[in-house]
C-alpha cells in the first residue's frame, strides 16, 4: 500500500479524496497498488467529514513520516505551497499539484529538484482540468515536432462570451451570472484579463519547446473590452469570439500570445462553449490533434491529480522525466506576426481609416449604427498598432485567426 498526503482540502482537495473513495479498486488496478490517504493538511478542521481524522495543521507531521511517499498540493497560489513542495522533493517525497500559477512560475526548478532527488514532480491538473494534455505532449506525442499550439484554455471566459453570443446579453450582466454559478470567482481579474490562460498557455509553450516561457513575457489580453455589438459582427462574419492562447515556431523563433480572436466557423475551436476547453495542437508528422473536455471543476481536475499520482506509485524509485528545462526561453515580439484584423469606429472616421488602411473589406451589421465596420488586409501587428492610434474615433478591434 501507498500511502500519501493532501495539501489542501479545498475544492481540488476533496476531489482527490472523492476520487481515491469512489474509483478506488480501479485507482489500485491501474497503480498495480493500494492507495490510502494518511494526511490532509488544512487550517481548517472538518467535523462530520469522512477524512476528518486524516486532518492536521503542521506540514512538518507529514514531511518527517517515511511512510508518506506522494503529496498532493491542490492549495494554490505561490506560498507556502513552493516552500511545502521543495521540502517536499528534498525530503525525498514525489509531488503532483493543480496549481497552474506555481507551475507556470516554477516548474522547471522542481522539476529539477525533483531529478536531484530522484523523485518525480508531475503537474497534469495544471492545464485543461482532466483533460489529459500534459501526459499526451510528454509522452505520445514527445518524438513530434511540435509547430504550435493553440486552445481555448479557461471555462469561465468561454463561458461568458458563449452566453454573450447565445442570449445577446452584456459582458456585466453575465459575469454576474458566471459568479452566481460558482463558474467565476468574487475576483475574477486573473480569468476575464487573461491572467490565468496565459499562465496555461506558459505551461504549454514550455513543454513545447523545452525550456522556460516565463509568463511575464507572453503578450496578454482579456475579454472586458468585447461588447454585444462585436459579436453582431462576428455573427455578419460567421465567426464566433474566443479567448485563446496560443504558441509556435517559426523560422526558429518561439512566439506566444493570449488575446481574443474571431474564429472561423469552420474551425473546431469555434464550436466549443460553455465552460469547456479545447487545445489544438499540430506536429509536423501527426498534423492536428485537438484535447477536449471540462477545463475545470472539482472532480475532472481531481482526475487529473490522481493519474499523476497513479503514475509516480507505478514509478517508484525513479525519475519521471519531463521536456521541461529549468533553460530560459526566448519569447520573440509578436510586432512583426501578420495576420487580419478586425476594427469598430464611428462612421464619422470612415475616410480616414480608408486612408490608414489599404484594402479594407467593410462590414455591416444588421442591429448596428452609427459606425463603420471593416477587416483588415495581412497587416503586422506593429503597423496594425501604430495606425490604430491614428483613428480618432476607434471602438475597438478584434484579431481574426
Amino acid at each position: 500500500m501507498t500511502k500519501i498526503a493532501v495539501l489542501g482540502y479545498g475544492t481540488v482537495g476533496s476531489g482527490v479524496a472523492h476520487v481515491l473513495d469512489t474509483n478506488g479498486a480501479q485507482v489500485a488496478d491501474s497503480a498495480h497498488d493500494e492507495i490510502e490517504i494518511k494526511y490532509i493538511l488544512d487550517l481548517r478542521d472538518f467535523p462530520g467529514d469522512k477524512h476528518e481524522a486524516q486532518v492536521v495543521h503542521d506540514i512538518d507531521i507529514i514531511l518527517n513520516d517515511p511512510e508518506v511517499e506522494v503529496i498532493c498540493e491542490t492549495m494554490g497560489g505561490i506560498e507556502p505551497a513552493f516552500t511545502f513542495e521543495k521540502r517536499a522533493l528534498e525530503s525525498g517525497k514525489s509531488v503532483c499539484t493543480s496549481n497552474k500559477e506555481l507551475v507556470a512560475a516554477h516548474g522547471p526548478e522542481l522539476v529539477e529538484l525533483a531529478e536531484k532527488n530522484n523523485v518525480s514532480y508531475l503537474f497534469e491538473a495544471s492545464v485543461g482540468g482532466g483533460i489529459p494534455v500534459l501526459r499526451s505532449m510528454n509522452d505520445s506525442i514527445r518524438h513530434e515536432q511540435l509547430d504550435s499550439i493553440r486552445g481555448i484554455l479557461n471555462g469561465t471566459t468561454n463561458y461568458i462570451l458563449t452566453k454573450m453570443c447565445q442570449e445577446g446579453a452584456d459582458f456585466d450582466s453575465v459575469l454576474k451570472v458566471a459568479q452566481d454559478k460558482g463558474y467565476a470567482e468574487r475576483n475574477p481579474e486573473a480569468d476575464i484579463e487573461g491572467h490565468d490562460a496565459c499562465r496555461k498557455t506558459a505551461i504549454l509553450a514550455s513543454i513545447m519547446s523545452g525550456q522556460f516561457v516565463k509568463h511575464e513575457d507572453i503578450y496578454t489580453e482579456g475579454i472586458t473590452k468585447i461588447t454585444g455589438e462585436d459579436f453582431e459582427y462576428a455573427k455578419t462574419l460567421g465567426t464566433s469570439i474566443k479567448l485563446l492562447g496560443s504558441c509556435e515556431r517559426k523560422n526558429g523563433k518561439f512566439f506566444a500570445m493570449v488575446a481574443p480572436f474571431m474564429v472561423p466557423a469552420d474551425n473546431a475551436l469555434a464550436t466549443v462553449n460553455g465552460v469547456f476547453n479545447a487545445i489544438d495542437i499540430h506536429g509536423n508528422m501527426l498534423g492536428d490533434v485537438m484535447y477536449y473536455g471540462k477545463g475545470a471543476g472539482k472532480d475532472a481536475t481531481a482526475s487529473a491529480v490522481v493519474a499523476d499520482v497513479i503514475d509516480m506509485v507505478r514509478h517508484k524509485g525513479k525519475h519521471i522525466d519531463w521536456n521541461l528545462r529549468n533553460v530560459p526561453a526566448t519569447v520573440e515580439s509578436n510586432d512583426n506576426a501578420v495576420r487580419k484584423f478586425f476594427v469598430r469606429c464611428d462612421a464619422s472616421d470612415k475616410d480616414n481609416a480608408t486612408k490608414l488602411f489599404a484594402n479594407l473589406a467593410e462590414v455591416k451589421a444588421e442591429k448596428v449604427s452609427g459606425e463603420f465596420a471593416f477587416v483588415t488586409s495581412e497587416i503586422s501587428e506593429k503597423e496594425f498598432a501604430d495606425n490604430y492610434a491614428k483613428l480618432s474615433g476607434a471602438k475597438g478591434y478584434l484579431r481574426m485567426l
